[in-house]
C-alpha cells in the first residue's frame, strides 16, 4: 500500500483551517465568558446572592378558625423577601432593607425585623444586617449607606438573646461579648452621643443627651416623628433612658451565659442603677404608669400617655403588682386599647387625630405594639397579651382584606381599617420591613401562642389558648426541627430530636419518634 502524501497547497489548507477553529473556539470561549460575567454581574446586582425563595424554609402556621391570618402570614413573607437587598461598599452587602429610601438604613427598623427574621435565618439577613451598625459605629467601616439617625433606639442586646434562644449559638456571643466587645462598647459609645459629636459618616442631627436623671431626644431621633410627648416643652424620655436599662439588663445576661462573671457583675450594676432611677422619677403612682418627665428643675411628669411607657416594663423594672395596673389603665378603650390597641397616643389626648391617626399621633403602628405586647408576656400577662395581639392583627388583616391596594402599611388607622397617613399622604404600602411582625411573630407567638423557643435548652412554651386546630409545622431552633398541632384535645408532635415542650406551664418531654399528648 502508497503511504499518502499530502500535496503542498493541502497542507496550507488544512493549517488554515486548523488555525480558524482555534480562533473560533477561542471567541466562542470568550463570548461564554463574558455572558456568564455578564449574567453574575447582573445576578450580583438585582439578587445576589440572595438564596431562592423557598417556603419549604420558612415554619408553617395552622389556624382553622381564620384561614386569612395565614394567608396574610405569606404575603409578609413575600413582602419581606422583596427587602432582601445587596449592596457593594457594606460590612454586610446582603441586609435587610426597611423599605424607606434605598441609600439608608435605620437603626430601630433593622433591629425589629431580626425579630421575625430569626424564624428564617437562612433566607432572611437580619442579623447580619447589625453588623453594618456595628463596624461602621464602633470601627469606622466604610460604608456605602448612611445611617440616617445614630441615636435611633438602641437595643441590640435584647435583639441578639431573642436570636440566640433560636440558634444557640455561643460563638456569635462569643464574637459580640468577649472578641469584638460590640454589646459593652455601643452601650458606652451611645451614652456618649450629643448634639455635639461629629461622626465619620454623614448623619441627621443627633439630638440625644444625657441630663441629671434622664436623656433629651426628639420625636425624629427617638423614631416617633410627630408625636405629641414634646408638647410641654423640653422632656426626658422615658423610652431613651428604658431602652438603656433594656440594653444593660441583656447584656448582663448574655454575659452570664459566656460565662463572663465580671461582665455580668458590672452590667448588672449599670442595670439596678438605671432600675432605680426610673422606678423613682418617671413612675406615676396615681395613673400606676411610667410616663415622660419635664426636664425643667421640678422633674413632673407630663401625663402624656404612649406606647413608650412600656419600655420601662419590656426593662422589667416594675413590680408584677405594678404592671397589672399598668395594663389595666392603659388599655382602657378610652386610652391605649379599644377595638384597635396599642394606638401611639392616648385616644383622650387633645392631639388624638380621629381621622386616621396621622402617623405617631394615634395610629397603629406594629413595632410599638409588639414591644407592648412582650412586655406584659414577660410579666405572665397572657390573656392581654394574646388579646392585643389577635386585634392587632386582625385589624391588620381586615385592612389587607378591604383596602385597595391589598397589601400591609407602614402603619393603620385605629378607627377604621385603612392605612394612616403622613405629611397628608397615605402612609408607605408593602412594608415588610417592621410591619411584618404582626403577620408573623405576633401571629405565631401570642395568636397560636408559641410566645417563647429556647434552642440551648431545647424548650417550646406554648401558651395554648385557642379552642380551633392550630399550632405551626417547620418550626426551627438550633438543631430541632418540629411539628406542633393541637387538634381536638390532642397535641401531635413530629420531631427529629428530642426537645421539652411546655403547655401552659406543664412539661412534656418528646422524643425524636414524636409524641401524642392528650390534654
Amino acid at each position: 500500500m502508497l503511504a499518502y502524501s499530502p500535496t503542498p497547497s493541502f497542507m496550507v489548507w488544512s493549517g488554515f483551517i486548523g488555525f480558524l477553529r482555534h480562533q473560533i473556539y477561542a471567541v466562542m470561549k470568550k463570548a461564554i465568558l463574558i455572558l456568564f460575567t455578564c449574567l453574575s454581574t447582573a445576578s450580583f446586582l438585582f439578587g445576589q446572592g440572595k438564596p431562592k425563595y423557598d417556603p419549604e424554609m420558612i415554619p408553617s402556621p395552622v389556624f382553622d378558625d381564620e384561614p386569612g391570618y395565614v394567608e396574610l402570614y405569606w404575603k409578609a413573607w413575600e413582602q419581606a423577601y422583596d427587602h432582601v437587598k445587596y449592596q457593594q461598599g457594606l460590612v454586610q452587602p446582603l441586609y435587610m432593607d426597611e423599605g424607606l429610601w434605598d441609600d439608608t438604613i435605620w437603626i430601630w427598623d433593622s433591629e425589629f425585623m431580626v425579630m421575625f427574621c430569626k424564624y428564617a435565618p437562612e433566607l432572611f439577613p437580619g442579623i447580619q444586617t447589625l453588623d453594618n451598625f456595628y463596624y461602621t459605629m464602633l470601627e469606622s467601616s466604610s460604608s456605602s449607606l448612611r445611617i440616617q439617625h445614630p441615636d435611633n433606639p438602641a437595643f441590640f442586646p435584647w435583639v441578639e438573646a431573642e436570636y440566640y434562644k433560636f440558634t444557640g449559638d455561643k460563638g456569635h456571643l462569643r464574637d459580640l461579648i468577649h472578641e469584638k466587645k460590640f454589646l459593652q462598647r455601643y452601650y458606652d459609645e451611645y451614652g456618649k452621643l450629643s448634639p455635639e459629636v461629629k461622626l465619620q459618616f454623614e448623619h441627621a442631627p443627633i439630638s440625644l443627651q444625657f441630663k441629671e436623671i434622664g436623656y433629651l431626644w426628639s420625636g425624629v431621633s427617638s423614631g416617633m416623628d410627630n408625636t405629641p410627648r414634646t408638647r410641654p416643652g423640653e422632656i426626658l424620655w422615658v423610652d431613651a433612658i428604658a431602652q438603656r436599662a433594656l440594653s444593660a439588663l441583656y447584656i448582663s445576661r448574655l454575659a452570664k451565659e459566656v460565662g463572663d462573671k465580671a461582665l455580668y457583675r458590672e452590667f448588672r450594676a449599670h442595670y439596678l442603677s438605671l432600675k432605680k432611677l426610673i422606678n423613682r422619677y418617671y413612675w406615676d403612682r396615681k395613673d400606676h404608669c411610667y410616663y415622660d418627665v419635664m426636664a425643667s428643675q421640678d422633674h413632673s411628669l407630663t401625663k402624656i400617655l404612649t406606647p413608650a411607657s412600656f419600655w420601662p416594663v419590656l426593662a422589667e423594672i416594675p413590680a408584677k403588682s405594678q404592671v397589672r395596673k399598668m395594663a389595666a389603665f392603659a388599655l382602657h378603650p378610652d386610652r391605649l386599647g379599644g377595638s384597635v390597641p396599642w394606638v401611639t397616643v392616648s385616644r383622650s389626648d387633645e392631639d388624638f387625630d380621629i381621622r386616621d391617626g396621622h402617623y405617631w399621633k394615634g395610629a397603629m403602628w406594629l413595632p410599638t405594639a409588639y414591644m407592648a405586647i412582650k412586655s406584659l408576656e414577660k410579666y405572665g400577662l397572657f390573656e392581654e397579651a394574646g388579646k392585643t395581639a389577635e386585634s392587632v392583627l386582625q385589624h391588620v388583616f381586615k385592612t389587607y382584606r378591604d383596602y385597595d391596594p391589598h397589601t400591609i402599611w407602614e402603619c393603620y388607622s385605629p378607627v377604621a381599617a385603612l392605612p394612616s397617613t403622613n405629611f397628608g399622604e397615605r402612609v408607605r404600602p408593602d412594608f415588610c420591613g417592621w410591619s411584618a411582625l404582626g403577620p408573623i411573630s405576633l401571629f405565631i407567638e401570642n395568636v397560636l401562642g408559641f410566645y417563647d423557643v429556647d434552642a440551648a435548652s431545647g424548650t417550646v412554651r406554648w401558651n395554648l389558648h385557642q379552642t380551633c386546630r392550630h399550632g405551626i409545622e417547620r418550626l426551627s431552633f438550633g438543631d430541632v426541627k418540629a411539628d406542633i398541632v393541637y387538634d381536638n384535645g390532642v397535641v401531635h408532635v413530629r420531631t427529629n430530636k428530642d426537645f421539652i415542650l411546655v403547655i401552659n406551664g406543664k412539661k412534656y418531654s418528646v422524643p425524636a419518634s414524636g409524641r401524642k399528648i392528650v390534654l
